[in-house]
């Protein structure tokens, strides 16, 4: 359990330090081409007409939620792994929507699509071993 515990915290750290870095940058070149591989272009079948919202939405329900929820996990806080397992979907949902958006599924789709379910088993199984078993008459 041990070892889980420490690779979701891993996982977690990952996931906070990227999205917000990458929510950053979205944010502080809304209207031009973030590393020079997403051009505005991209979000033409999608309601938002800059990277700014995009950006937004990503420091802040992945990047913000991955650190809080990391705290909550690092302190043993009461039912961390439903935490755990909601920051997983939270950015499985993100990851379905971007690309249904841009219309394309690329290589870091999959890498945090796998981390996202990471997440999700993870935090049941640690939520699972922290809630205290009823005793069996």
């Amino acid at each position: 359990m041990k070892i889980l515990r420490s690779l979701t915290m891993l996982v977690l750290f990952f996931v906070s330090v990227t999205a917000l870095w990458g929510g950053a940058v979205l944010v502080a070149e809304a209207h031009g081409n973030p590393w020079g591989m997403l051009p505005v272009e991209l979000l033409h079948r999608s309601p938002f007409h800059s990277w700014l919202i995009p950006g937004i939405i990503l420091f802040s329900a992945i990047g913000l939620l991955a650190f809080w929820t990391l705290w909550l996990a690092l302190r043993q806080r009461m039912h961390h792994g439903l935490w755990l397992s909601f920051q997983g979907f939270v950015l499985l949902v993100w990851l379905f929507v971007e690309c249904l958006f841009l219309r394309m599924v690329i290589w870091p789709h999959y890498f945090y699509g796998a981390l996202g379910l990471f997440l999700v088993l993870s935090g049941f199984v640690l939520n699972r071993a922290s809630v205290p078993q009823a005793a069996t008459s």
